[in-house]
Formats: C-alpha cells, structure tokens, sequence
C-alpha cells in the first residue's frame, strides 16, 4: 500500500547544488495521493472547532484550500508582500540571506477564531513562523500547524513547536 511520501518526487541538486527538491506535484496530480493527503492533514482536527483554514503561498493554497473545503470553513491566504489588494497587516521573516515579507488582509480573521495553519513542506519554520504571528496579530488562535513533509535537519518543527503550537506532518525526508 502506497503511502503520502511515495507520492513525492525527490530531485538531486534543485534549485542549488547538494539540494534534494521534494516536489509535491506529483503528488498533487495523483487522485488517491492528493486525496489521501488532504484526508490526513485534516483528520487529526475532525471534532475540533476550526473557523478558518489558513494556507501560506503558494503550495499551501492548493492544500489549504481543499482542507478548508472539506472542514465547511473559510479559506486565509497567506501572500508574499504586495500581492494581496487590500488593506494588510505585514511580518518579516529570515532566509538564508535577508528577509522576506508575508502579509494578510486586516479583515481575514476575526478575534477569537481558530485557525489550522497549512502549507506542504516545514523546513526552517521562518515562513510558518510569521504566518502564525500575522494570524495572532488578528487575534486569532492557531489550532495547529499541518504540513505534509517535514525536514526535521532544518529545525523548523523545534521552533514551532517552542512557540507552543501543535504541528503535524505526514512524512519525513532526511537532510534538506
């Protein structure tokens, strides 16, 4: 029986040299993957009041989206700086080199709303990290953080988890 990971394509030396590029399309363009994986994401929630599912950009969108289908809630993009058109509130965040910048409509997420936090691969947490913070910004509680791969040699499962969340993953790739 197949499982969530054998569904994910590794490619050696993408977008750099010495990197292993875990590419989720392939499981997206399978039926019973892309299945299989929004039933996992989703089932540790079921019974847990959810408000609002929110999906960082862009991958989480896709899974976010379907999640958030499948639960009867709203669906909150998570955007990179400028892409959003209305009124937004914005949080930084590191990268290997610089920062980058996510942001959120004001309106998204009303006080006292509880979020899932979706997207497919936690690696440093960075971007997880500042879609939480925006989502508490708002008020909002995170329910927890799904993600279908985790690169636990990256650390970003640690970090999220010494920030008090609940973080969820389908599989596990070594190394980064």
């Amino acid at each position: 029986m197949k499982t969530v990971q054998d569904y994910i394509r590794t490619i050696p030396d993408f977008p750099h040299a010495g990197i292993l590029f875990r590419d989720v399309t392939t499981l997206f363009g399978d039926p019973r993957g892309f299945r299989m994986a929004v039933d996992q994401m989703l089932h540790p929630f079921t019974g847990q009041r959810i408000d609002k599912v929110a999906g960082l950009e862009a991958r989480g969108f896709i899974l976010g989206g379907a999640v958030a289908h499948q639960l009867g809630v709203g669906f909150v993009p998570i955007r990179k700086k400028g892409k959003l058109p209305w009124k937004t509130i914005e949080q930084d965040y590191a990268l290997e080199y610089g920062t980058a910048t996510v942001e959120v409509h004001e309106d998204a997420i009303a006080p006292g709303e509880r979020v899932l936090l979706i997207d497919d691969l936690i690696a440093t947490g960075g971007t997880a990290e500042a879609g939480i913070k925006l989502i508490q910004r708002l008020q909002g509680e995170v329910v927890a953080c799904s993600f279908v791969i985790d690169l636990p040699d990256l650390g970003g499962r640690k970090l999220l988890e010494n920030m008090g969340m609940t973080v969820h993953a389908l599989c596990t790739f070594d190394g980064h």
